[in-house]
């Protein structure tokens, strides 16, 4: 494993018995930071399951996939039955030391194993215990990422008419509970600090999912207006997400949030007369008629080149992208940056960084 990029969490030492993607992602936060991070793995099923979620090209022989890398490098491995005393006594020896364990048991298997915050609190004063759940600490449903997106609604929201409604490509889900457990852990480091005592903090996917609805939910909970599937099209802003093509064959997009934004668009594409339009005036007419407005921008992009649209879209702020793929993705500088080359058994594997944000 590489060096740590940063020593901000130096003296900190995290113990991970969460497994998947967003108890992982948060130990891995503070390995890229500089703590010590101990994630122990079943002895007796083979480690985190995740291990096990290879590509068909994935080497069959490796004990880990692209998967498990993504958010477990720079941890030290330890495997461990704790259902076994042995075990168990070398588990509480690091968590005695430990500033955090972070954990995401089913409903009663923290108080079955012993590793529960009230029994873990009695050996360690200081602790921060991090626990993530699926529907609450008391819901005993079995939740992967799929299983909230659906749950949530954003299911219901992704897609479009034709495809019905589809599930996120990322398990966006067990990220977003990632971030809120770091900061939930972060608040609980400031706390101890002040009062020099440990805390429990949780955090729900369901609860997560949920609150990262935001104007979706306002929509609806405000204008009663149940979102749908829409494919990329916003539903409060117009142009915003109708997908073009360039005269040279370039999937391109616009993300048009501002009435200055879309006169630009239509002088750079040679229309500035559809500015005027009666039916296209305020952003909210726009959005209400916005089927006729694309049919006249989709017609006016493909006269132009992806070149001539980057350039004249940067000279005047009007927000552009081309579509990438992931190999486009990685030829670009800026993501190259972000690239973690690790290695694990004698072996290279690469990764993104899970903290892209710089400390001065």
């Amino acid at each position: 494993m590489p060096n740590k990029k940063s020593s901000f969490f130096k003296d900190l030492k995290v113990v991970e018995l969460a497994s998947v993607l967003a108890g992982p992602s948060a130990g891995l936060f503070f390995a890229e930071l500089g703590a010590e991070v101990i994630k122990i793995e079943n002895k007796k099923s083979g480690g985190d399951v995740t291990r096990s979620w290879k590509l068909p090209s994935e080497d069959k022989s490796a004990d880990v996939s692209a998967y498990f890398l993504s958010v477990n490098f720079l941890k030290k491995h330890l495997f461990l039955d704790v259902s076994r005393e042995e075990d168990y006594k070398k588990c509480i020896a690091h968590i005695k030391k430990a500033d955090v364990v972070i954990v995401n048991y089913k409903k009663g298997d923290d108080k079955k194993l012993k590793l529960d915050y009230t029994s873990l609190k009695k050996i360690n004063q200081k602790l921060i215990y991090a626990s993530i759940s699926g529907f609450s600490e008391e819901d005993e449903r079995v939740a992967y990422d799929l299983i909230l997106q659906a749950e949530s609604g954003f299911m219901s929201m992704n897609g479009t008419e034709e495809s019905g409604p589809l599930k996120m490509p990322v398990a966006l889900i067990d990220v977003l509970a990632a971030h809120h457990l770091k900061e939930a852990i972060l608040l609980a480091l400031l706390k101890r600090n002040k009062t020099k005592q440990g805390s429990h903090v949780a955090v729900s996917l369901f609860d997560v999912a949920v609150a990262s609805l935001v104007n979706q939910a306002a929509n609806w909970l405000t204008a009663k207006q149940l979102p749908k599937p829409t494919g990329s099209l916003h539903p409060n802003i117009a142009p915003y997400g109708e997908i073009f093509k360039t005269k040279d064959g370039h999937t391109v997009t616009f993300a048009i949030g501002s009435d200055a934004q879309y006169i630009k668009l239509c002088g750079l594409l040679h229309i500035l007369e559809t500015s005027m339009d009666k039916n296209y005036l305020t952003n909210q007419l726009r959005v209400q008629n916005r089927k006729q407005l694309f049919s006249i921008l989709d017609k006016e992009v493909k006269k132009q080149t992806l070149t001539y649209l980057q350039k004249e879209c940067a000279k005047q702020g009007v927000p552009f992208a081309k579509i990438r793929n992931l190999k486009e993705v990685f030829e670009l500088p800026k993501a190259k940056k972000l690239i973690e080359k690790i290695n694990y058994k004698g072996k290279t594997y690469q990764v993104v960084t899970s903290f892209p944000t710089s400390i001065t």
